[in-house]
């Protein structure tokens, strides 16, 4: 099984992945590569139907969003997942310390 270097379309975060595991992606998103960040963000656009016109729009937004940000790829990581979580406790505030909820691991989550 070969391990390849593949870059995201959307905010360029670098992960090695298998061949199989990249045609797989690419084949839900238009045949773009995305990072698991910015396939959730763009899964959960057209979930919401925030994006009318299904996947391709979603995507393409996506990565418009991207493009006005010029930083550092794990910055923008950081920044996505801190979004993330305030969307989905209902806090849309951008300031952190506006913010009284406290985020956690739960520890009874199991993966298997």
């Amino acid at each position: 099984m070969d391990i390849e270097l593949v870059k995201c379309e959307c905010c360029g975060l670098k992960e090695d992945c298998t061949q199989d595991y990249i045609t797989d992606v690419k084949a839900k998103f238009d045949g773009k590569w995305l990072c698991g960040l910015c396939s959730e963000a763009v899964r959960d656009e057209v979930s919401k139907g925030k994006s009318p016109f299904g996947m391709e729009e979603a995507v393409k937004a996506h990565m418009s969003f991207c493009r006005k940000f010029k930083s550092n790829p794990a910055v923008r990581v950081a920044d996505g997942m801190r979004q993330m979580l305030r969307r989905r406790s209902g806090d849309l505030s951008s300031s952190p310390s506006s913010s009284s909820k406290k985020y956690s691991r739960s520890t009874s989550t199991s993966l298997y």
